[in-house]
């Protein structure tokens, strides 16, 4: 997909409420850092991880339909055949904006959000993209 960067950075906006899909207790790990990054420079971030309980003092949610807040975009920092599975829960819900971090998207996802008319960021990083927006 190709997009400009005007289309990327609507999608880095503080007024946008995000969830992370595969957030981490390890610091090592992306869906860690990526949520600490958000979170750090005041975005609105739910964390999402149904093997996890509380990440930074914030409550992580198993699923998507758990949070009781209309999401504008969701994050993938899991593996493509995870992402696969939860973009039908994005689809079921009617978020139509997704950011994938590399590594999480799959010709299958690409093709998925081009069907159901879901927005969708890939190969770039939202970590380093945010930087360069501000």
């Amino acid at each position: 997909m190709i997009f400009n960067t005007q289309e990327m950075h609507s999608l880095i906006d503080k007024k946008n409420i995000y969830a992370v899909i595969g957030v981490s207790k390890n610091p090592e790990k992306y869906g860690h850092r990526v949520f600490k990054d958000l979170t750090s420079a005041g975005y609105d971030v739910y964390p999402v991880n149904p093997n996890e309980t509380e990440i930074l003092g914030h409550k992580v949610y198993t699923q998507l339909s758990d949070i009781n807040e209309k999401i504008d975009v969701v994050i993938f920092v899991v593996p493509p055949h995870v992402t696969l599975e939860v973009l039908r829960e994005v689809n079921e819900l009617g978020i139509k904006n997704v950011w994938f971090q590399p590594g999480s998207e799959s010709p299958e996802a690409l093709e998925y959000c081009k069907i159901n008319e879901i927005e969708s960021i890939h190969e770039a990083c939202i970590m380093i993209e945010r930087k360069s927006n501000g």
